[in-house]
């Protein structure tokens, strides 16, 4: 349990920062967020995350992207059944692919390989609402879902909070948003291919 909260909230972080650092305009947008909420505190807390609408959307919209695992866990079907034309014998086991089938599924969202946020504004669709939306499910849903769900989301927003709050980012080397390639490593969870490195600058107010 220890082990699989760790690297997913790592790997969900990799990737919202990574998003971010794609995305000036919507960094810009988050810090100005963080730190208008925050103004006169030395720090960020979880009492200040309600006030954040910002923060939640670009965590919603980054677990829509990039799924911590991207193959929820197995289920065995306990009858025979036939789905979208294809017939599922019983004790089949089945494997859902989260992140192409759901994730980035063009019928179910506009331009989904584009990081937008904005796309999760007044729609009602929440991760931990489980069962009542497929459309984000990245954490699994039903009986079989995530118990850590409520854990990892709140270590993901307090981290990022404090982040944008405190640091200014920047690239190393000279590298551009756009010279950034967002491939994925074969793995249990779902990791960036290639580090990536960028400078944080402490934010004087």
């Amino acid at each position: 349990m220890f082990a699989a909260g760790t690297d997913t909230t790592h790997t969900v972080m990799e990737w919202v920062m990574l998003e971010l650092l794609r995305d000036p305009k919507v960094m810009e947008k988050l810090q100005n967020e963080v730190r208008a909420i925050g103004q006169g505190k030395s720090e960020i807390t979880e009492d200040d995350f309600d006030k954040m609408q910002c923060l939640k959307l670009v965590i919603k919209e980054t677990l829509r992207l990039h799924f911590p695992v991207p193959f929820l866990v197995p289920r065995e079907s306990t009858r025979d059944i036939n789905v979208m034309g294809y017939d599922i014998p019983i004790r089949t086991r089945l494997i859902v692919n989260a992140w192409a089938a759901i994730g980035r599924d063009p019928l179910l969202w506009e331009k989904p390989e584009e990081f937008q946020p904005e796309r999760f504004l007044n729609v009602g669709i929440d991760f931990r609402r489980q069962g009542l939306q497929d459309q984000l499910i990245p954490f699994g849903a039903g009986s079989r879902g995530c118990p850590g769900t409520t854990f990892v989301v709140a270590v993901n927003e307090l981290a990022l909070a404090k982040l944008v709050y405190k640091f200014d980012f920047a690239w190393t080397d000279g590298a551009k948003p756009h010279d950034l390639y967002m491939s994925e490593a074969t793995g249990l969870t779902n990791h960036r291919k290639n580090p990536v490195f960028a400078v944080a600058i402490p934010h004087s107010s």
